[in-house]
């Protein structure tokens, strides 16, 4: 954990605000006049103790962490507030090299950056007319208004300069945009023939979903078209020293109490998934973001709980389910949205991370978010029947096939023995309910 980390996980952003702001818990966050402004008739300031982050709705429009607020209310740059926090949180500060000063003070620049892209996008959303297709779509996807602003949800302008024109004018530099994986490079000769500057904006005409570290800190956004002739469906920010999609879990920075005091972790496929979950109130619900599940997504989850559901959509883990695996070699869906089956993977990563995983049975045609919006108890049904990895295989094999057939039988034996041998922990063979072939 780095000195930031440390003393942001010593300050309580709900007691730090308080000595300024009187806030009145709303939920999950806490509202309350903005120090920043004359305002007194609608309380638009928000503090969110589960991310560490507060924002101001109103004529501010600005946001950020415990740093950013000390800053802005005292006036001080980031150096000062840096040593007035770590004394209140009895954290020392060890004098750094110029080169660690340097990467520090990019990150938290790039990182200041995304929490204004979150507003930005945000502004996208709720206040004007270009976003209000965006906005309904979420809407009628189930999701509350409230739950809109939890998450911080937002829409990219159909534009190719409308970011970059805003934040080069706030002052960021065009390596910062493409740092933060705001903004793309144009082609040279594209630059030349349209007369056009050297980026434009990465996200354009799609709705934005902020992913943060377990931590809280934001490392990118992930962004789903609007218009189903777009490509490619889901698109994320590049990969870079902020955004690294195999060591982060979508919701994660807000599921971490949630997991820990149920000991228990579920990973659904997709980001509304994770988002109608938690407004249904399973906030113990991740997601790996369309990837294939990687060793440092599970150790993340492992430090918390070492129960796991994989919770696939029916599109992925339907009949003959194809579970996403630990050790399959394609990494993303954009090539295909056929998944390669490794329970041997999924099995001796089991043993080795000592967890236990288990698999649901989602209703056909129906995604985790539409059973938990039907029925949220037909969704806790669900998950406490998960089934244990090799259990739903075997099912999963025998489903539908004639155990009669001498050639079935010898299929299923041959992919299922191996797998019962891999079964990390013996006791667990008492458990195992096999077809009968």
């Amino acid at each position: 954990m780095s000195t930031i980390d440390e003393i942001k996980a010593r300050i309580d952003i709900v007691e730090l605000i308080g000595e300024t702001v009187k806030l009145r818990r709303s939920g999950r966050s806490y509202t309350g006049f903005c120090p920043f402004h004359e305002n007194k008739r609608t309380p638009a300031f928000a503090v969110f103790p589960d991310s560490g982050t507060w924002r101001c709705f109103g004529q501010c429009n600005e946001g950020g962490d415990i740093f950013k607020f000390v800053m802005k209310k005292e006036g001080w740059d980031f150096p000062q507030a840096l040593q007035y926090l770590a004394r209140r949180a009895g954290v020392p500060l060890e004098a750094p090299t110029p080169q660690k000063r340097a990467e520090d003070e990019e990150l938290e620049r790039l990182r200041t950056l995304l929490e204004e892209a979150v507003i930005f996008y945000r502004h996208h959303l709720l206040n004007t007319a270009a976003g209000k297709a965006a906005l309904e779509y979420l809407l009628k996807r189930g999701l509350k208004l409230e739950t809109i602003e939890q998450f911080g949800l937002g829409y990219a302008p159909e534009a190719w300069e409308a970011a970059v024109n805003h934040f080069t004018a706030r002052g960021y530099s065009t390596a910062d945009l493409l740092n933060a994986g705001l903004a793309s490079p144009r082609q040279p000769e594209t630059s030349q023939r349209e007369g056009t500057g050297g980026i434009y904006d990465r996200f354009r005409n799609r709705i934005l979903f902020p992913i943060r570290d377990p931590q809280g800190h934001m490392a990118g956004f992930g962004a789903r078209v609007l218009d189903p002739n777009d490509q490619p469906k889901f698109l994320n920010s590049p990969q870079s020293r902020l955004f690294d999609k195999g060591r982060l879990l979508y919701g994660l920075d807000l599921a971490r109490k949630a997991i820990r005091a149920q000991d228990q972790a579920v990973i659904v496929e997709g980001y509304l998934d994770v988002i109608i979950l938690h407004q249904c109130g399973f906030v113990n619900t991740v997601s790996p973001m369309g990837t294939a599940l990687t060793e440092d997504q599970l150790r993340l989850l492992k430090r918390l709980t070492r129960r796991i559901v994989l919770a696939l959509d029916a599109d992925a883990a339907g009949e003959k389910a194809t579970l996403r695996g630990l050790e399959v070699a394609r990494q993303a869906m954009d090539h295909s949205t056929e998944l390669v089956f490794d329970a041997r993977g999924l099995l001796r990563q089991e043993g080795r991370l000592q967890a236990d995983l288990r698999v649901t049975t989602i209703p056909a045609g129906m995604d985790p978010d539409e059973v938990a919006l039907r029925n949220p108890e037909e969704w806790r049904a669900i998950l406490t029947a998960a089934r244990p990895i090799v259990v739903h295989v075997m099912q999963t094999l025998a489903s539908g096939r004639d155990l009669e057939d001498p050639k079935v039988k010898s299929d299923i034996a041959a992919r299922v023995l191996p797998l019962i041998e891999d079964v990390p922990n013996p006791v667990s063979y008492t458990h195992l309910t096999l077809p009968t072939i």
